[in-house]
């Protein structure tokens, strides 16, 4: 190659991984939330028509961005479900010692949960299991050396302190949790929440007890099956359930609150429960759309860019208002992947590898959107290298520390900690374990599937105004039908997350070698089928 092609060769290649982002200032983002979160949404519940029309309207604006179709039906990619509800006026739930019965108000004590197939009815003892964990990297089981065969699962939310983050998040997912219920021989469960993590009160959980749940309705994704009974208790009735056990709930609060170990132990109460259940076939859509890439062999990689488009549509009315209309959680991120989308296209940047815009359905019932998706792509899956996710970042306050969830565990945190840097802006790691946030949005099923994945929002410091600002926030907004347009945001604070979560787009997009992950991540394991 003669000297000066190489040289030119090396300036482009060094340009376009010094791509920059255009420039955000949150206007436009704050456009496309209005639509999203419009009253004429209905707050977009899965398969219903309010959920429709938003899915019209973004891909419309993808239409109008140039983007191409990359759906299995142009930018569609079909989701079938199945919708349970739970029909209360049928159902019920009672404790039992010793021959006594006392009735277990549904709705106040306690409430069913509906994301596994309800046994018409339930009679078994219950034992207390503690975080109802097994984790072999630490030698650690809650199970062993208790008989739980036939029984129902009583299980305190959290981990103890001295496992790791990524370990503690992932042996609490759904499918782990099933899979240590069965392999004990349990029946059910019963989740009893920790205190000192509930992000919302129960007065607020317990109103969404009669919304319906949804799973994949193909088999291949049945976590749950063999168990029969599912229930969340309100903790503040929970001493009930320890009642003649030597033990009180009280006792394990305080444990629990400091992650420390828990005492594991037969309880003297049965549970007692009858469930009618309905359930009805659904079908929604993912969205896909792609930004082609612009090097002949890199383009054939795809860098996704994702959010949820669904939130919890109609619901129980709070202060006279029935819409959840599900500004922040997420039609944020749904107008951050849009206004990504058209300023990309405007500025006409042209990255290596191909974008890949995701719009998922279903991630409040479980991430089953992003589930389907990453385990049955509409573009090759081995060509799928990064999963950036934009999930309620909350731009409720000034951008300066950003918290990357994932941040240590692939090459991608080094690129978001690069793009923050760039604009001036302090990353951390997840602060707050407890809640488990890094499973608990769509960027998970990315990384079950051995992808790289993170996601990012506007952090602060614990013991903050800001950290205030957020609990205030979290209890009287999330889920909550304010959770809507008038509520105050800060656009700078919008704007500048979009940058950095572009300028990372961009760095993997044009990076010389595809993220991967880091030698000792937990998640690597995904990867490598280790």
């Amino acid at each position: 190659m003669p000297l000066v092609v190489l040289l030119a060769s090396l300036i482009s290649s060094h340009l376009a991984f010094g791509q920059s982002a255009p420039a955000f200032d949150g206007k436009r983002w704050w456009e496309y939330v209005k639509v999203l979160a419009d009253d004429d949404m209905e707050g977009r519940e899965t398969g219903s028509p309010g959920l429709e029309r938003a899915s019209a309207y973004v891909v419309e604006q993808l239409k109008k961005s140039g983007l191409q179709p990359a759906g299995h039906k142009g930018y569609y990619q079909q989701v079938k479900l199945v919708s349970r509800e739970i029909d209360e006026s049928g159902s019920s739930m009672e404790l039992v010692r010793d021959g006594n019965v006392q009735f277990v108000k549904l709705g106040e004590d306690a409430m069913f949960s509906t994301r596994v197939d309800l046994a018409p009815t339930t009679e078994a003892p219950l034992v207390f299991v503690g975080y109802g964990l097994s984790v072999p990297e630490k030698n650690y089981d809650d199970y062993a050396g208790l008989n739980v065969k036939g029984k129902v699962a009583v299980i305190f939310s959290g981990s103890p302190e001295a496992m790791p983050a990524a370990l503690a998040s992932h042996y609490q997912s759904s499918a782990e949790r099933a899979k240590e219920l069965r392999k004990a021989g349990a029946i059910g469960f019963i989740m009893l929440p920790n205190p000192a993590a509930m992000d919302i009160p129960w007065s607020r959980m317990t109103l969404a007890r009669k919304r319906a749940s949804m799973s994949l309705a193909d088999p291949m994704f049945n976590d749950w099956k063999g168990i029969g009974f599912a229930a969340t208790w309100n903790p503040e009735f929970a001493e009930a359930l320890f009642e003649g056990s030597g033990h009180t709930f009280a006792e394990i609060v305080v444990l629990g609150k400091d992650r420390k170990p828990l005492p594991r132990f037969a309880l003297s109460m049965s549970i007692r429960a009858k469930a009618r259940q309905i359930t009805r076939k659904v079908e929604s859509a993912n969205i896909v759309a792609k930004l082609p890439g612009s090097d002949p062999q890199l383009k054939m990689q795809y860098v996704v860019i994702s959010a949820h488009l669904d939130h919890v549509g109609i619901g129980e009315p709070i202060n006279g208002d029935k819409i959840y209309n599900g500004a922040m959680d997420n039609a944020s991120g749904s107008a951050l992947v849009l206004d990504m989308a058209e300023q990309l296209h405007a500025a006409g940047v042209k990255p290596k590898r191909s974008l890949l815009f995701l719009f998922v359905t279903a991630e409040e019932k479980g991430l089953l959107g992003s589930r389907y998706f990453a385990s049955k792509p509409t573009v090759p899956k081995k060509d799928i290298v990064a999963d950036l996710n934009t999930d309620m970042f909350l731009p409720i306050f000034p951008l300066k520390l950003l918290t990357v969830y994932g941040l240590d565990e692939s090459t991608l945190g080094d690129d978001a900690r690069e793009a923050a840097k760039k604009n001036d802006v302090e990353v951390q790691a997840d602060p707050e374990p407890l809640r488990n946030l890094f499973i608990r949005s769509d960027q998970y099923s990315f990384i079950k599937q051995g992808v790289p994945a993170l996601a990012m929002k506007v952090g602060y410091l614990k013991g903050s105004p800001e950290e205030a600002t957020e609990v205030q926030w979290l209890h009287e907004r999330y889920p909550a039908p304010s959770d809507d347009l008038k509520q105050p945001v800060d656009l700078e604070a919008a704007g500048k997350f979009e940058t950095i979560v572009t300028d990372t787009a961009l760095r993997v997009a044009d990076g010389p070698q595809p993220p991967a992950w880091k030698s000792g991540s937990f998640f690597e394991r995904f990867a490598t089928g280790k």
